[in-house]
């Protein structure tokens, strides 16, 4: 089929519904509200361990960074935290969740299913959902990239169709990828030119068959 006949959009739509609710969909990790009061100069954070708990890092590490941030001291007081100053709920809520983008949620897929790896003097974010990894350095990305480690788009590649989708087209799949194949049928070895890429789903030409 010629790249031209492509009709992305709609083989995306289509892509889309062919994948299972728990992967096309998922609620956006959210932590509670910061649950907070003031007495005299010092600002205190009551749940800061049922915070903590759902972010899933070191308590210590959250303070430290929540604390570099807020500019001010304080420490972990049977669960709390005692911030030296008064400052506001809604600054602090913004700290915590500048920390989830940061070391939790991973930047490709979005999930909180990530752990913190030391290599070397790096420390990386692993994310056990999707696979990727990032180094942890400045802020978050607010806008997702690609994800293209596996292929490429215009390249060739030698493919097992595993499936097949509602709408009839062969589907393969590299690492995280899930790649749709017009033209092809379950089982089938065939040459697949990457013509489009879109977050991880990318979208091929049979270009020949994989001699056996």
């Amino acid at each position: 089929m010629p790249e031209d006949d492509y009709d992305y959009d709609q083989l995306l739509k289509r892509a889309r519904e062919d994948l299972p609710e728990e992967i096309a969909y998922h609620e956006r990790f959210q932590i509670p509200d910061v649950e907070s009061f003031q007495e005299g100069n010092t600002t205190i954070v009551t749940n800061f361990t049922e915070i903590s708990d759902i972010i899933a890092r070191e308590p210590d590490d959250i303070l430290k960074y929540l604390l570099r941030e807020l500019g001010t001291a304080g420490e972990r007081d049977e669960g709390r935290i005692l911030f030296k100053g008064r400052i506001g709920s809604r600054k602090i809520q913004e700290k915590f969740e500048d920390y989830v983008g940061k070391y939790v949620l991973c930047s490709e897929c979005d999930k909180p299913d990530t752990r913190l790896v030391k290599e070397g003097r790096v420390t990386l974010l692993k994310c056990d959902a999707c696979g990727a990894h990032r180094p942890i350095r400045g802020k978050k990305k607010k806008t997702r990239q690609p994800l293209t480690e596996g292929i490429e788009q215009g390249e060739t590649y030698d493919l097992l169709i595993q499936d097949i989708g509602r709408e009839g087209d062969g589907m393969a799949r590299v690492g995280s990828f899930t790649i749709y194949v017009p033209g092809s049928t379950k089982g089938d070895r065939v040459k697949v030119r990457i013509d489009h890429i879109k977050g991880t789903l990318a979208f091929g030409t049979v270009v020949g068959k994989v001699s056996s």
